[in-house]
């Protein structure tokens, strides 16, 4: 299909490790730097949001073939478990039939490597790239910044290497090359809820579980050894945030008020809370993603955004699909595929990174408000009804590989009809009756 060249990916996490098995696929030759130890020679804890699984990411996994070694680690989520102060509410995701999917990410990480490993690829861990020539794609390689380096050269670099990407960093250095990046004032921190005696999960296992609080929440998700990895998202500085809680006995008075319900789940809570350390959150833009036909970003080092939706993993392995079709079209013109490749993805990155900030006002404070509660409601029994004529903005970005900036647009266009409807006389009352149901019909005309 192409004439074999000699690739190197840097950055050996998922998106990393799924390209270098379609470049294999392709029948390159394909090396993978990364500068930290194999992941999977070492626990990993403490900094890991569960990974969501959706459609777009299945897609990418299956048209390679590796989709089913994946979900032998995966547990389907087909609902919203929401745990008010007082009472807990589900929320079913899409249709019958459609969950999202928590994986572990060191476990998925571990995986991929094996996989692309299996497929060929050569990994080359603690091999720190502190440079790139773009212009014929040598790598530069060394202990430290300042000492020695060693060149490698090679046709074509990837930079897989994450938001703080060093590929990226010297692309930044051209004329023309537009970056932004924009931290959250607010940060996140892992907790853990073990699993039963018998191994069993202590919540329900097929629920994201999520504890919304206005400006902070906590979300859990399942493990396959029956423990949940727990997020807790809040602002650095204030009264509710990682400021405020400096010790022991301020950490247990706040969950005991806040969030009671877990108190029995999470043994270890003030212990956990003082380990793991607190995470940043960035959303990162940037273009062009590519340089000739020469060196490439993809993933997290050309869109990084906020966890809220689920969707950085999907959107990176997005990435991977469109290149390949790419690949397949243009054959051997690789200007023309990395062009390409950036012209389509640019526009559904910036997409998802919006809808991604939004989603975390939606989860954070939404999900608790009743009237937004009958919104979904009203929604979803309208799109029983009529699904040619309405699929919701979460089943759109989720359960479908429609691109992003399509969602968002439609989304936004759903969601004026929605705000009409709600403010209907007695729409608590008569949200399923015929009524609500003509005048969405009459305002979608």
């Amino acid at each position: 299909m192409q004439t074999p060249k000699k690739i190197a990916i840097v950055g050996s996490g998922l998106v990393g490790s799924l390209l270098a098995i379609y470049l294999r696929k392709a029948g390159h030759t394909v090396h993978i730097y990364d500068r930290s130890p194999d992941i999977r020679q070492i626990q990993f804890s403490g900094r890991s949001i569960n990974l969501a699984m959706s459609n777009r990411g299945w897609k990418a996994l299956d048209a390679v073939g590796v989709g089913d070694d994946v979900r032998t680690i995966a547990i389907p989520m087909d609902k919203r478990a929401i745990h008010l102060v007082d009472k807990l509410n589900f929320q079913n995701y899409g249709q019958e039939g459609e969950s999202i999917y928590s994986i572990s990410r060191g476990s998925l990480n571990r995986k991929m490597i094996d996989l692309a490993e299996n497929a060929g690829a050569e990994f080359f861990f603690e091999h720190k790239i502190w440079d790139v020539t773009l212009d014929d794609a040598t790598l530069h390689i060394g202990e430290t910044e300042r000492g020695a380096w060693e060149d490698k050269k090679y046709d074509m670099v990837f930079g897989a290497d994450g938001a703080f990407s060093r590929i990226r960093h010297r692309m930044q250095r051209q004329n023309m090359f537009n970056y932004s990046q924009e931290f959250l004032n607010m940060g996140y921190k892992e907790l853990n809820i073990p699993a039963n005696a018998d191994a069993s999960h202590k919540l329900d296992k097929n629920s994201f579980h999520i504890w919304p609080r206005g400006e902070y929440m906590l979300i859990a998700l399942p493990n396959l050894d029956g423990s949940f990895t727990c997020t807790l998202f809040m602002p650095f500085e204030g009264e509710n945030s990682f400021a405020f809680l400096t010790d022991r006995k301020l950490v247990e008075e706040f969950f005991e008020k806040n969030l009671p319900d877990t108190i029995d789940v999470i043994p270890k809570l003030a212990e956990d809370f003082f380990k793991n350390p607190t995470s940043t959150l960035v959303t990162m833009k940037c273009f062009p993603w590519t340089y000739h036909d020469k060196v490439a970003l993809i993933g997290d080092a050309c869109h990084a955004i906020v966890p809220f939706y689920g969707q950085g993993m999907n959107a990176g392995f997005e990435d991977i699909s469109v290149l390949y079709e790419m690949i397949e079209k243009y054959g051997d013109d690789w200007k023309t595929i990395f062009s390409e490749y950036e012209k389509s993805r640019k526009p559904n990155a910036d997409a998802i990174a919006e809808l991604s900030y939004r989603n975390f006002m939606e989860m954070s404070s939404k999900t608790a408000d009743e009237k937004f509660l009958l919104q979904k409601k009203i929604e979803k029994s309208f799109s029983d009804k009529y699904p040619e004529k309405w699929i919701p903005l979460y089943s759109r970005v989720t359960f479908s590989d429609r691109p992003y900036a399509e969602a968002l647009a439609i989304g936004d266009y759903q969601n004026a009809i929605m705000e009409e409807v709600v403010r209907m006389e007695n729409i608590e009352s008569i949200w399923d009756s015929k009524e609500v149901e003509n005048k969405i019909l009459s305002l979608l005309e």
